[in-house]
């Protein structure tokens, strides 16, 4: 059989092996050294905005530590998009707190602001003011970021902006995950950039970072014994993993032009057959289009579903994967409250992720493009 197509593989640039190599000639071989510093500022450099950012051992680590430095706890009710990967809610109940789902809007298939505000206003008749808010940037498309935060400022409640599909992504020419009180990076192995596992926690809010830095590394006191006054994690990312990162750094911008690339030759050959509908850019918007998705819209002369195209690629030893299952569909949040519902739940019925790594050959695309296109039209 030939070699798998994956949907979203690693992709080294060359230089990684370089930092690698020299933390193991200095033996920093642990969560601590000169990487990771250098990492934090290179990322921060990157970003821009005057923030400041903790690396970690992932993206849902920063999202669990953002909760505790906004002082979610016990009882508390947190907002959060329903359309998402179960690390950007699962931190909410480690915390003891509640998820409230919001739906998603078209457009960018992200949190709808209106229902967003809908939910707040209904949480306040019922006494319970959320603590803060988990606005997800899905596949690399940025959300409708000026509408919500607008809504979270009126109600003066803080904005957790997981940007962990969305590195390189920009809303209005500001970098995705600098624009909330925090940001959330993920560098998993399946993200634009690796560290093999990792993530990053991001505000312009120094002293919150430098706190979740603390709590990362097991919060221990400044004194010379082991002695510790706070319950803490050890969610720091390791010295080696963040050479990885630095490497991959340099790299950036062309894997969000390749990215790009594959989304536009999919949409060139895909994007006029019957029933086929593709993410759109809306202006201002810049998406790193980390994953090109589809959705598939049975017409009256054809009957394919996700699934059949799914299956086709999958006998061709070919990834694809359907959309987020929304959260409020899922078991384990079966009885969390939910505002909307409808829209991700169609999403999810009608849509799928094609390859979309940056080292796709132009060969394995061009196959990709012919069994949908052939599967489609009926071909096959």
């Amino acid at each position: 059989m030939k070699p798998r197509v994956f949907l979203s593989p690693p992709h080294m640039g060359g230089e990684e092996i370089k930092f690698v190599q020299e933390a193991f000639n200095t033996n920093w071989i642990s969560p601590a050294g000169p990487h990771i510093n250098a990492f934090e500022n290179e990322l921060a450099q990157y970003l821009g905005e005057a923030v400041a950012v903790a690396a970690l051992s992932s993206g849902t680590a920063a999202i669990h530590l953002a909760l505790i430095i906004l002082g979610v706890k016990y009882g508390d009710e947190v907002l959060c998009s329903t359309f998402t990967f179960a690390g950007s809610c699962n931190p909410i109940v480690y915390q003891g707190a509640t998820p409230v789902f919001i739906d998603s809007e078209q457009e960018t298939w992200n949190m709808d602001p209106l229902l967003l505000e809908k939910a707040i206003e209904d949480r306040l008749r019922q006494g319970k003011k959320p603590k803060a808010i988990i606005v997800v940037h899905l596949y690399g498309m940025p959300a409708r970021m000026d509408e919500i935060m607008a809504v979270a400022r009126k109600h003066d409640i803080p904005v957790i902006e997981d940007a962990a599909e969305a590195l390189g992504s920009t809303y209005k020419g500001v970098k995705c995950g600098t624009i909330g009180d925090f940001g959330i990076l993920s560098f998993n192995g399946n993200k634009i950039i690796t560290t093999s596992g990792g993530g990053a926690l991001v505000s312009k809010k120094h002293d919150w970072v430098e706190k979740a830095r603390f709590l990362a590394t097991q919060a221990r006191d400044a004194v010379p014994h082991y002695e510790h006054s706070h319950i803490g994690y050890n969610y720091r990312l390791s010295n080696v993993c963040a050479g990885i990162g630095r490497g991959q750094l340099k790299v950036l911008d062309a894997r969000v032009r390749q990215r790009r690339a594959v989304y536009d030759l999919y949409k060139m050959q895909l994007g006029s057959l019957p029933g086929i509908a593709f993410l759109p850019e809306p202006d201002g918007y810049f998406s790193n289009r980390w994953l090109t998705c589809i959705l598939l819209n049975n017409t009256d002369k054809q009957v394919v579903t996700s699934d059949t195209v799914r299956l086709t690629l999958e006998k061709k030893n070919i990834e694809s994967r359907p959309l987020w299952k929304p959260m409020h569909l899922q078991p384990l949040y079966r009885q969390a409250p939910v505002y909307g519902g409808a829209v991700s739940a169609a999403l999810f019925e009608k849509g799928l992720c094609l390859p979309s790594g940056s080292n796709l050959t132009e060969e394995q695309q061009q196959e990709i493009i012919s069994l949908v296109e052939d599967k489609i039209t009926g071909y096959n």
